[in-house]
């Protein structure tokens, strides 16, 4: 009986420990059972046409992650982009290029470490033409890459836009100390940048106009990527007063020279030098000048040879050496408008100055025009903004 009763409490047990196991749903029923594969979607669609050069590609994995995703386009090149921090989302960087076939090949894995890869394809719109960037200043040739505090980043196109929204977002402008600036369209050609206040000394600058593909009008499109880097001088302002008849010049705020000057003797408006903050736009060794609005054999004509000249205006504005005038200086003015200096301190200025330094003048009824050469300080802000199709915002310190 004994040897009974203890059997049967071993198949007792047995049993129920059979039917706790058969009905454990996370029991040993379900080892060995393995992770679906990654799904992996695709926008645009797989062998949609006509899309915008500036719709942005997304590859998205769901029950799983992205270990990487390709994008080429053959002659034009791959598409960049970025993995979210998840590992689940990539999206692509700038624009794709017009008329392009890209094939996108996406290698997911799943919470089991098996890897799947899915491709799509997609083509974008067809492009009529290019449009470029003609010139850009500062730059080597022209200004150097060491340039003045009021130094405005400037653009022309070999093209109009008619899209200035899509081609402004584009133009970049980095800076290794944060500044406060907008760009300004003069015409549809013509595109440029400057801080809300001069540039601090010594700032390092970086223009990126990531234009490539970008639109610029109706079937028009950008040509090329353009990447520019200059560097911000110390701070030198001069100032100058057709009353006081005094150029000062300060560098980092303090005053380091002071030149007896003598500006335009006015009567007629064009005998005027212009009131307002001109920049420094060359610096030219010789400079023939001759008379504005006047022909050889007229009356008032001349035709002469100046030395260290540094041009502040489109209006035929200098300020250079005048031997002639040394005695009216500091005293009177008797120019044709040029800011006279002796031929001492022509030669230190030019020497001293950078293309981009403001020279401010006052005292003049002639107002200095915003268009009359670099004339950009001329506008305040608001008026600056108006003609802004992004509004201001801070640059991209690097």
């Amino acid at each position: 009986m004994g040897r009974v009763a203890y059997g049967s409490a071993g198949l007792l047990a047995l049993a129920l420990l059979t039917a706790c196991s058969a009905e454990d749903p996370d029991g040993v029923a379900m080892v060995g059972q393995k992770a679906p594969e990654a799904s992996v979607s695709f926008s645009p669609a797989d062998k949609t046409a006509n899309v915008p050069t500036d719709q942005p590609l997304v590859v998205a994995a769901q029950g799983g992650t992205l270990k990487s995703v390709r994008v080429d386009g053959g002659k034009s090149g791959p598409l960049k982009g970025l993995l979210s921090e998840d590992g689940t989302r990539w999206r692509s960087l700038g624009t794709a290029r017009p008329g392009t076939v890209y094939k996108v090949t996406a290698v997911s894995v799943n919470p089991d470490g098996k890897e799947g890869e899915r491709s799509s394809t997609f083509s974008t719109v067809k492009g009529g033409k290019t449009f470029d960037i003609k010139t850009v200043t500062p730059n080597k040739d022209d200004t150097g890459l060491t340039v003045g505090v009021g130094m405005p980043v400037m653009i022309t196109f070999d093209n109009p836009i008619a899209d200035r929204v899509s081609v402004e977002r584009n133009l970049i402008i980095r800076s290794s100390k944060p500044v406060e600036g907008a760009w300004h369209w003069f015409d549809d050609t013509h595109v440029d940048f400057r801080p809300l206040e001069y540039w601090p000394a010594h700032t390092n600058v970086r223009l990126e106009a990531k234009l490539a593909g970008v639109r610029g009008g109706p079937q028009m499109y950008g040509k090329r990527d353009v990447k520019l880097d200059f560097k911000i001088g110390r701070s030198q302002i001069t100032k100058g007063s057709t009353d006081n008849h005094v150029l000062t010049v300060r560098r980092d705020g303090k005053k380091i020279r002071t030149m007896p000057m003598s500006a335009g003797q006015g009567g007629q408006w064009k005998y005027y030098t212009t009131s307002g903050v001109h920049l420094a736009m060359s610096r030219e060794p010789v400079t023939v000048m001759t008379s504005p609005g006047i022909g050889p054999g007229s009356a008032g004509y001349y035709s002469m040879t100046v030395y260290n000249t540094v041009r502040i205006s489109n209006s035929g504005e200098y300020v250079h050496s005048a031997p002639w005038s040394v005695g009216s200086q500091g005293n009177s003015n008797v120019s044709h408008g040029c800011v006279n200096i002796s031929p001492e301190n022509a030669a230190w200025f030019i020497k001293n100055t950078l293309i981009g330094d403001p020279i401010i003048i006052t005292g003049s009824p002639r107002k200095l025009e915003p268009t009359n050469g670099w004339g950009h300080w001329q506008e305040d802000w608001k008026q600056w903004l108006k003609w802004s199709s992004l509004k201001d915002g801070p640059t991209i310190t690097f």
